[in-house]
């Protein structure tokens, strides 16, 4: 005597056993969609910033070859072509800031220098109360923004 099968095994099972098995990745797909907006809702903003004003232009303030900032791709930082470290930057920086007409600094990183060494020069530069900074080649930047 042969046993019936019921409707929900046939619905689960295929009637043909040589037939090819055919899975549904839509939900997969749905459920990864999901999961790729949940994680990126929690995800932290961050809370690390450096606080630059740019100037619009560039044309209004005066850039001065003494208040010459360089940061080459070994890491150092030149004061008008001369090594400095960053203590000896802030007194620089200083110096210049205290002037009876503020004197502008003209940072200029190399493209290839350390992001870090870049937020510590400038980091720097605006703690010893600089408030006029210039990016003089700012537009080499433009096609790797």
């Amino acid at each position: 005597m042969r046993r019936r099968r019921s409707m929900f095994h046939r619905s689960i099972f295929r009637a043909d056993p040589n037939g090819d098995p055919d899975i549904n990745t839509t939900p997969l797909i749905d459920v990864m969609l999901v999961m790729l907006v949940m994680f990126i809702i929690t995800i932290p903003p961050p809370t690390h910033s450096v606080d630059v004003t740019l100037p619009g232009d560039g044309r209004g303030l005066p850039v001065k070859d003494e208040n010459r900032v360089t940061i080459d791709t070994a890491d150092v930082i030149r004061w008008n072509d001369e090594a400095v470290d960053l203590a000896q930057l802030g007194v620089l920086v200083k110096q210049a800031a205290e002037r009876p007409e503020p004197a502008a600094i003209s940072l200029e990183p190399d493209a290839r220098a350390r992001y870090l060494r870049v937020d510590q020069a400038i980091g720097a530069i605006r703690r010893n109360g600089a408030s006029k900074i210039t990016f003089p080649g700012i537009h080499n930047y433009a096609g790797a923004i």
